[in-house]
């Protein structure tokens, strides 16, 4: 018995090695002060983070990609929550195709989402590449809060709905006073999960970006193709840094939702 324990935790270390590692990489070449990407670095220095504010291309595109998640989010919860709520709640004739057209941005390949979006949202339609980028990033989003959501509401009682509708409480009052507070956590985590999908999405912004409009990432693979300078690691290391916050931010507003409630 004590074998196999000793074999599972070496088993599970390799998997951590496996899973961090590359990170560790990544963070460690962020500090080379030469001027290519090397590890182990041969001397240290934070310029390449310095340079990170000087790429003025940086910051304007993380701009564009946290209002386009922001705003794609908005959208794909206003349209994802109630389409959870129906296939969660009713049957009808149907049901099974709607839920496979909602899950399908996630099966079909990004490639040939994203070239679907160019040939009818921006050459067809002639949409401005703005809103060929709100809509295609929305609709990569939607599947993530549906799916979360629907998670949620697998195991919620609808008769406690059923219940604040026989002693008097409107359908709508009952959906927004009963229901949302009991899978807020669902929706928290779809949010997290599609603003992430969105925000570091290639496939689908490589063919809806133009002149002038671009997102992080694919400001990010522009720059790996012209220099191959520690500046992406240090980036890399700063959104990392940020996520981890944002995650940890979360997760501590939720507990202490939690017990405050309790």
């Amino acid at each position: 018995m004590r074998e196999k324990h000793i074999g599972l935790g070496i088993f599970t270390f390799l998997v951590f090695v496996f899973l961090l590692g590359p990170l560790v990489i990544i963070s460690v070449t962020s500090f080379e002060q030469g001027t290519v990407l090397k590890f182990p670095p041969e001397s240290f220095s934070l310029d390449w983070y310095k340079n990170i504010f000087e790429v003025s291309g940086f910051l304007e595109t993380f701009k564009v990609s946290i209002y386009l998640s922001l705003a794609g989010n908005l959208l794909a919860l206003l349209i994802g929550i109630p389409a959870a709520y129906a296939l969660n709640r009713f049957d009808f004739k149907g049901k099974a195709l709607l839920e496979g057209i909602f899950v399908s941005p996630i099966i079909i390949p990004g490639i040939v989402l994203g070239f679907t979006f160019l040939r009818f949202f921006i050459t067809y339609y002639q949409l401005p590449i703005y809103a060929g980028l709100f809509i295609g990033h929305t609709v990569i989003m939607l599947p993530f809060i549906i799916r979360v959501v629907s998670s949620s509401l697998a195991n919620f009682d609808f008769s406690i709905e059923e219940a604040a509708v026989s002693l008097g409480a409107s359908r709508i009052g009952t959906f927004f006073k009963v229901v949302l507070p009991n899978i807020k956590s669902g929706i928290i985590a779809g949010v997290l999960i599609a603003f992430l999908e969105s925000f570091n999405n290639v496939d689908i912004s490589v063919f809806m970006t133009g002149p002038g409009v671009s997102t992080l990432p694919i400001e990010m693979l522009t720059y790996v193709q012209n220099y191959f300078d520690p500046t992406i690691a240090a980036l890399s290391v700063v959104l990392m840094i940020i996520t981890a916050l944002f995650m940890f931010f979360v997760e501590r507003l939720l507990g202490l939702s939690y017990f405050t409630k309790r």
